[in-house]
């Protein structure tokens, strides 16, 4: 298991232990398990923040 899976599951795991029940708490761990894929793909080094906030390498 990479990083990028641990920290969707931890994302997902920690989303729905914070708030049970009802549509609310599904669309939470929804976000926090994005927040955790993205994380993840961040310390996997598959995806560079730096090109997405347009702070590139080229200056």
């Amino acid at each position: 298991m990479n990083a990028t899976h641990t920290g969707l599951l931890a994302g997902l795991v920690l989303g729905a232990a914070a708030a049970i029940g009802g549509l609310g708490a599904f669309f939470l761990a929804l976000v926090v398990g994005a927040i955790g894929f993205v994380v993840g793909r961040v310390l996997d080094g598959e995806l560079d923040l730096n090109a997405l906030l347009g702070r590139g390498r080229d200056r």
